[in-house]
């Protein structure tokens, strides 16, 4: 049976969830369980904190890990990525007390840095030397607390840095979304490869929609330059003589443009769908 860890908690958690979910594996996690058995698929699923499931994976315990960029980082570990999700964005940030004559981040190396991210900080800056007060969280209170002059932190909005009086310095340290890891002996198992498939799939059909359109055949060639879609539309005959129907796949950011033009150049009856799943 293959043994998947997702995170436990946090932004990583529900999208995790809800993409595997769309994928048809059965992954919710129940109350107070640390487990889930998906016997249909042969998963078993484990919630763990998302700064642990490196460690998981590498060590061959479990198979696959979804969780963050920056937590495998932070972790030193050589798991292999299966793939690259598209959530969980976020970026690791140096900040300090809206007074502060600081405006660099070498100005940093000198003071004493609250972070959760002792490894990824380390290695950026290239020196064991520095002054790393550790925490588990709350980095962003340490400063009010006398405990440290600035804090290196995840950053998603900024909202709470702003909050506890502080200003970000320079360009980001680490730069991070969501990930499945996998064992280095994993990646060739069947159930893995399809597990892939399915999320590849997923993924696919979220950045794309459907439009179908009536176009009349002397326009075909422009409607199709407009719409190539993945290998090229579908294109059928309609009852009315000189009249195609035209399908295609095409970016979901691009899509109203997409119809505006097709109505300019003279097609009807467009539609537009969501796709749920697709293999190319």
């Amino acid at each position: 049976m293959l043994k998947v860890a997702l995170p436990n908690k946090g932004q990583l958690y529900q999208p995790s969830v809800d993409l595997l979910i769309a994928c048809g594996y059965k992954a919710q996690k129940h109350e107070r369980s640390l487990s889930t058995i998906d016997h249909e698929n042969g998963i078993e699923f484990y919630f763990l904190r998302p700064g642990d499931i490196p460690v998981y994976v590498e060590q061959g315990i479990l198979d696959l890990g979804f969780t963050g960029k920056d937590f495998v980082a932070e972790k030193e570990v050589s798991c292999g990525t299966l793939l690259d999700l598209n959530f969980g964005h976020s970026k690791l940030c140096a900040a300090v007390p809206n007074e502060s004559t600081v405006q660099a981040l070498d100005e940093l190396k000198s003071l004493r840095i609250a972070t959760s991210f002792p490894a990824i900080t380390t290695n950026f800056y290239n020196d064991n030397s520095m002054h790393i007060v550790e925490l588990e969280g709350a980095v962003e209170i340490s400063v009010r607390l006398g405990i440290a002059d600035a804090v290196i932190d995840i950053v998603e909005t900024g909202t709470t840095l702003v909050q506890a009086g502080l200003r970000i310095v320079g360009e980001p340290l680490f730069r991070s979304n969501a990930v499945v890891l996998h064992h280095r002996n994993a990646n060739e198992k069947e159930s893995v490869k399809i597990l892939k498939s399915r999320l590849q799939g997923k993924m696919l059909a979220d950045a794309y929609k459907m439009v179908e359109f009536d176009c009349p055949a002397q326009l075909l060639d422009q409607a199709v330059a407009i719409v190539p879609g993945i290998e090229s539309p579908t294109v059928t005959n309609l009852a009315a003589e000189n009249w195609k129907s035209v399908k295609s796949m095409v970016l979901k950011s691009e899509s109203n443009h997409i119809m505006d033009s097709l109505s300019q150049l003279g097609c009807k009856g467009i539609v537009l769908t969501r796709i749920e799943s697709a293999r190319i």
